[in-house]
């Protein structure tokens, strides 16, 4: 969940305490957190490797979390709400229904090829680890997110633009941006961001 040069819309959810600050002690911690399950996967992460990754003893992370499910739950929690607010800016700016699905588009794409790439994997891969009540809590904010892409679709398919149903083509999105992680290499000469979403348009008919 490694951020650089954070942007007003990171300052103003950390002023607000709904997401750590990168800088931080549980900042920091939450990004090797999101690393660690990624690579390691939750199960297989003790909570030695999460106190070695950061420079602590084992116990002084409990200073911060009481268990090692509530750090994955905190992963997942503040992921979701960063990018809501990015995607809702993101979206913000257009009333068109071609530019706001662009945006939106785009804003996602960022996200798993960068700044939250790691937790994001984990929000995939890792939800069921989560006990029942933390996990209703996660997908409640889950829900949310996927609000803004339900209704940008279903804007498009109102005005007759989209053919394909809105969430069926958003379950269908959800599977090929989380992918790109695994294959878009753009520091290699490939597709730009903004390039690789120009394509995603023009798979949906929309370019």
């Amino acid at each position: 969940m490694t951020l650089v040069n954070p942007n007003p819309i990171l300052q103003s959810l950390i002023a607000e305490q709904l997401v750590s600050d990168p800088a931080s002690a549980r900042g920091r911690l939450l990004n090797e957190a999101a690393r660690l399950f990624r690579d390691k996967g939750y199960e297989r992460t003790t909570v030695r490797d999460l106190a070695a990754a950061v420079g602590i003893q084992s116990g002084s992370l409990f200073h911060h979390f009481r268990t090692k499910e509530e750090i994955l739950k905190a992963v997942m929690v503040e992921t979701i709400r960063l990018n809501t607010a990015l995607m809702q800016a993101a979206a913000d700016q257009f009333a068109d229904g071609k530019e706001k699905l662009r945006a939106l588009v785009r804003t996602e794409l960022e996200s798993i090829n960068g700044q939250t790439g790691e937790a994001m994997a984990v929000l995939v891969y890792e939800w069921r680890s989560l006990s029942e009540s933390s996990r209703a809590e996660v997908l409640e904010l889950r829900d949310i997110y996927e609000d803004l892409w339900l209704s940008a679709l279903r804007q498009l398919a109102d005005a007759g633009q989209l053919g394909a149903d809105p969430f069926i083509t958003r379950r269908m999105l959800t599977g090929a941006l989380s992918w790109t992680v695994t294959w878009y290499r753009p520091e290699r000469g490939g597709l730009s961001l903004d390039g690789l979403t120009d394509q995603v348009m023009a798979m949906l008919g929309l370019a």
